[in-house]
């Protein structure tokens, strides 16, 4: 029986033994890193998500202002009211593609996919059309 552990274990096997909780606990803190990651990856997914959808409230509300406010205050307000709530649409859309593809860290490795950029740059400049129609259309009075 060893007198130091008292439990008969030699050095050679309680040495093995931390050996395996040091190798455990690194497991751990490197998953914990990669779990770590991965929410970063889906918070930037949710921020480009409330970016779009914040743009497409923005858009809605363009067109409804011209639609609700035309006859009931003066035209120039009603102009600048749609074309304000439709340049913030635009914003909006470019924000969120600007901010998804330029992270300011390189995120390490993740078990989560990222989104392909050429997707969302895609979708995002059909946004910013679709919103330029509309401005194009409302300015023109083709609406």
């Amino acid at each position: 029986m060893d007198e130091k552990s008292g439990q008969g274990e030699s050095a050679d096997e309680l040495a093995g033994e931390i050996a395996g909780n040091v190798a455990r606990q690194t497991d751990t803190a490197d998953r914990r890193t990669v779990l770590a990651a991965d929410r970063t990856i889906l918070a930037a997914e949710r921020t480009y998500a409330a970016w779009v959808r914040t743009g497409l409230g923005a858009l809605a509300s363009g067109i409804g202002a011209r639609a609700l406010l035309q006859g009931l205050v003066a035209e120039w307000l009603v102009m600048t009211t749609t074309m304000m709530l439709l340049l913030f649409a635009e914003f909006c859309f470019v924000a969120g593609i600007w901010r998804q593809l330029r992270p300011v860290l390189a995120p390490p490795e993740t078990d989560t996919p990222r989104l392909p950029g050429s997707l969302l740059v895609t979708f995002n400049g059909f946004l910013i059309l679709l919103g330029a129609a509309v401005m194009i259309g409302i300015l023109t009075g083709k609406s």
